[in-house]
């Protein structure tokens, strides 16, 4: 559990500078994408009784099975969502009071499944004329996307200088404290919209904001494309003090990239290899999260901690990683140190999983409370 030092710091925090969090504000994009949230079906026994499969593995068997002939299986989907990092990240920054200003791929016109977040945002912008389109199958041991992206490629430097030629962007950059850039895999441009944005906006900024960066899991990417998008991301430390912000899956390969070692499941292996990358890319800080360790590397050191109570039956996982980032990156505003912006972290993610949304202020100090004195089940808070 959570030492009750550290959660009655982080409880003192929220409750001390509560009245800071209006005030504080964030530009987030570019990805929007439309989550069909999908169960696999293991076995039917009714119109209403249904057993879903459990793990990626049984799924896994009854493909391998079926080579050299057809298979078939049921599918159930549970619901149609929001999604998208940039979505997600931002609408727990909502939740939590910070005023966001999202540029994405919503459509155009907007898909209505974007509607409620576009209501808690300050302003949503849509990008482009298309939106991403993602199969999101769930298993109680992860979850397996399945992404349609060839409208994506329209997001491009041509479409970025369209899109803000008002100058509504760059204000809204002039005025945050924190840029997040989200979905560098699915985008097949998008490292040339970050020399784009580099040239044309960030480096006109008279602040330094954090610029946190999460690329989605770059494993179907060629090494050549991930090495030249490093060293895109390298340039935003010019103008931003950046964060690279990785699972343990995205670890491995920008390692890879890098010639560095993959990192192993430990906390001291998953620390090593953050402070690894961090030091190949010269970025500020790089933050790795996994279900067991979060780990950070910053230029005062390298920590490591427990990551949050496990949840055995979450009702929802797909975005609990996003999650997890907007709560280090309001850890980032309000200025915590490595440990508390973990630790935030894990508790807006492990509130979303039980909860299958995000928590406000006070839900959030709640569930800090519970972690704390032990209270939390495998189950939902209520």
């Amino acid at each position: 559990m959570l030492p009750m030092t550290t959660a009655a710091s982080l409880l003192q925090t929220l409750a001390a500078r509560r009245g800071e969090l209006a005030g504080l504000s964030a530009v987030a994009g570019f990805d929007g994408f439309v989550d069909e949230m999908i169960s696999v079906v293991g076995e039917r026994s009714g119109p209403e009784r249904w057993s879903p499969m459990r793990s990626m593995a049984e799924l896994g068997a009854v493909i391998s099975g079926a080579a050299g002939r057809n298979g078939l299986r049921e599918i159930v989907v549970r619901g149609t969502d929001a999604g998208g990092c940039a979505v997600n990240l931002g609408d727990a920054l909502c939740a939590l009071g910070v005023g966001l200003d999202y540029y994405g791929t919503i459509g155009q016109p907007r898909h209505p499944a974007f509607d409620a977040f576009a209501a808690r945002c300050r302003s949503c912008t849509a990008l482009g004329r298309s939106y991403g389109r993602t199969l999101a199958l769930e298993f109680g041991d992860g979850k397996f996307f399945l992404s349609a992206v060839d409208q994506l490629g329209e997001l491009s430097p041509a479409l970025l200088d369209q899109a803000t030629a008002d100058g509504a962007y760059e204000a809204a950059c002039r005025r945050a404290g924190l840029i997040v850039l989200n979905n560098w895999t699915l985008y097949p441009h998008m490292t040339a919209c970050w020399r784009w944005l580099q040239e044309h906006v960030y480096a006109r900024l008279d602040h330094r904001p954090w610029l946190f960066v999460d690329l989605v899991d770059p494993s179907g990417r060629a090494v050549e494309d991930v090495r030249a998008m490093l060293a895109a991301l390298s340039v935003f430390q010019r103008t931003c003090e950046t964060v690279f912000g990785l699972n343990l899956t995205e670890a491995a390969v920008i390692a890879g990239a890098l010639g560095l070692p993959s990192p192993d499941r430990t906390a001291a292996g998953i620390a090593a290899t953050a402070e690894a990358i961090r030091a190949r890319l010269g970025v500020a800080q790089v933050v790795v999260h996994n279900i067991h360790f979060n780990a950070v590397a910053e230029a005062g050191g390298t920590i490591h901690v427990p990551a949050g109570p496990h949840c055995a039956k979450p009702r929802k996982s797909t975005g609990a990683g996003d999650r997890f980032n907007a709560g280090y990156c309001l850890g980032l505003l309000l200025g915590l140190d490595a440990v508390q912006r973990c630790d935030l972290g894990s508790a807006v993610s492990g509130f979303f999983v039980r909860e299958a949304r995000s928590p406000g202020v006070d839900e959030l100090g709640g569930f800090l409370q519970r972690w704390a004195d032990g209270g939390l089940a495998d189950s939902s808070l209520g």
